[in-house]
């Protein structure tokens, strides 16, 4: 059951307004709150339009572009659904702006309602309050008219009882008698005057106040729905938020999904790939045993020969530069001939014949048409065995050139 203003706030006596005054600073307390409700989405409003610009700008300052294939795919959704969500929060932010400003004019449209009554109450309470005075001084006068015609009546009883009083002096105490009564009725007539028209503006004022209390009664009843359902309305908002937030962040979700870290190793290889060996290592090498034959000689062409064989076996060179055929720089004139150039090297074998197994330990891409391809593993036969490091071998009937560092003994 209901509670009704109009059967709870009352003056204690006829002239006192503590009911409506009580109506009064309910009404005031509610308007402040409608405020501080306006003052709150005001601030939420304005917290999630900046919340929502500084994702924008978040997203739109990452980084990212070093990265490739799949991850790349992830981070750069990761940075659009940052940009939606900051969206998102500032569309939020307009909503709440909407709502703010229904709230400012519900309330100023109650505070019209209630200036009107307000006005009317006022007056009515005047005019009950300034009635009430007059017939409080008419029945104060009406009383002491009578205590007047009392006295008056008694004092010409006694005087007309007298025996030493003269005629003239009863029938002048009898007309002033006759006054006081008369005012004393006069008097009368205006208290039960004053007393009807109290009562008409008495049921005049109460007639307002139940009007008044109904009528501020149904603004509370609305001012608390209106705020109740903005509060409704914004939880509901922020709940929503939630849920496209979580919708963005479930793309994110999906297309990490899609990120393999195989596939995006994989893509960079075939992308950087180099060299798909490693360089040969460095063998010692004997300086007296390398240029032992240009000690003999002295022929520069030898030496020549040697260096750019032995070049070719240093790291990054064996795989990417060009080789020359064994026998260059150090070929042997023709029996019989001498060019002035080249001495003869006593003891000089020219090819050492060989027939022994190795077994290739690492692979090897032919670079020159002398030259052999050879794989890990693969078993070849050396036939020669040259001084500058490169052998001659033979695999599946085919022959060239090797670096010998790259073979083992079977």
């Amino acid at each position: 059951m209901a509670l009704q203003f109009k059967d709870s706030f009352w003056g204690n006596d006829f002239i006192s307004n503590v009911g409506y005054e009580t109506i009064i600073q309910r009404l005031n307390d509610g308007r402040r709150t409608c405020k501080d409700v306006e003052d709150l989405l005001k601030m939420r409003a304005s917290a999630e339009e900046k919340y929502g610009k500084e994702l924008v700008s978040i997203a739109r300052k990452a980084g990212g572009s070093a990265e490739i294939c799949t991850l790349k795919a992830s981070f750069d959704e990761m940075k659009t659904q940052i940009e939606n969500i900051g969206n998102l929060h500032v569309q939020l932010s307009g909503l709440l702006k909407e709502e703010v400003k229904r709230m400012e004019e519900f309330r100023e449209r109650q505070k019209e309602q209630r200036k009107k009554f307000e006005v009317i109450m006022e007056k009515v309470q005047k005019s009950k309050i300034s009635l009430y005075k007059k017939t409080v001084d008419s029945k104060k006068s009406y009383e002491q008219r009578c205590k007047e015609a009392d006295e008056a009546e008694q004092t010409a009883e006694r005087l007309g009882n007298a025996p030493t009083a003269t005629p003239k002096q009863i029938e002048k105490m009898n007309n002033k008698s006759k006054q006081c009564r008369e005012a004393a009725v006069e008097a009368e007539k205006q208290y039960k005057s004053n007393i009807e028209q109290l009562d008409r503006v008495r049921q005049e004022w109460e007639s307002t106040h139940i009007e008044t209390c109904e009528m501020f009664q149904q603004q509370e009843e609305d001012r608390i729905s209106v705020i109740r359902n903005a509060l409704w309305v914004h939880c509901n908002q922020l709940s929503m938020q939630c849920v496209k937030d979580d919708e963005c962040c479930e793309n994110v979700r999906k297309s990490l999904e899609s990120c393999d870290i195989f596939t995006d190793n994989n893509n960079f290889v075939e992308m950087k790939k180099c060299n798909p060996t490693p360089p040969a290592p460095i063998e010692y090498q004997n300086y007296y045993e390398n240029n032992a034959s240009v000690q003999r000689n002295g022929s520069a062409g030898f030496v020549e020969g040697v260096k750019k064989r032995f070049s070719n076996l240093l790291p990054g060179n064996c795989t990417f530069g060009s080789k020359v055929n064994i026998n260059e720089g150090v070929s042997e004139p023709p029996a019989g001939t001498s060019d002035g150039v080249y001495a003869s090297i006593p003891g000089f074998q020219q090819f050492e014949q060989s027939s022994k197994e190795y077994k290739a330990v690492y692979d090897y891409i032919a670079q020159g048409e002398d030259e052999l391809s050879i794989s890990v593993g693969d078993v070849v036969v050396v036939i020669h065995e040259g001084e500058d490091g490169w052998w001659t071998v033979q695999r599946n009937g085919l022959s060239g050139l090797v670096p010998g560092s790259y073979l083992a003994k079977e």
